[in-house]
């Protein structure tokens, strides 16, 4: 009994812990002192001049379709060119939180739109994985693993 009562109150703090900090991360300072550090902008190098990627002032047609705000500077060294870019609305707090693993999360369209212009303006298409063919019979660990290659798109480096 006393195993149990403890468990339970290592869960109470653990829980009381996790929300404590998800709402710190929801504070944000009024005034960003470096602009790419604080407010949280994502970024990608593409190898080509700015105006090959942005001819004429119009953005790649999936930073166009996303609703962010766009930067562009030329990479140091001349080495082509950084865009970076950031979702307009930002969710602080626990609905922040719990928005990534319900599928609408704002960053997760910016990153993807992200990739999306990497490979279009580097290769000319957007690369995507083969669809799988249903040969075997699904296992716990093929959901899973099914589960992580739908969301491969959503996260990692960009």
């Amino acid at each position: 009994m006393k195993r149990l009562i403890a468990g339970a109150a290592v869960l109470v703090a653990a829980g009381l812990g996790t929300a404590r900090w998800a709402a710190s991360r929801g504070r944000r300072p009024a005034v960003a002192k470096d602009p790419l550090e604080s407010s949280r902008w994502l970024g990608i190098t593409i190898n080509r001049s700015p105006d090959e990627v942005a001819p004429g002032g119009h953005l790649p047609d999936p930073l166009a379709r996303a609703d962010a705000e766009v930067r562009m500077n030329r990479a140091p060294g001349d080495r082509g060119t950084e865009i970076y870019a950031r979702p307009r609305e930002h969710r602080a707090g626990i609905g922040g939180l719990l928005a990534r693993p319900r599928g609408d999360d704002a960053r997760t369209a910016v990153r993807t739109a992200l990739r999306e212009t990497k490979c279009l303006l580097e290769t000319g298409d957007v690369l995507r994985s083969d669809e799988e063919i249903g040969t075997t019979r699904p296992t716990v660990t093929g959901r899973v693993l099914d589960m992580a290659l739908g969301r491969a798109a959503e996260g990692g480096r960009l």
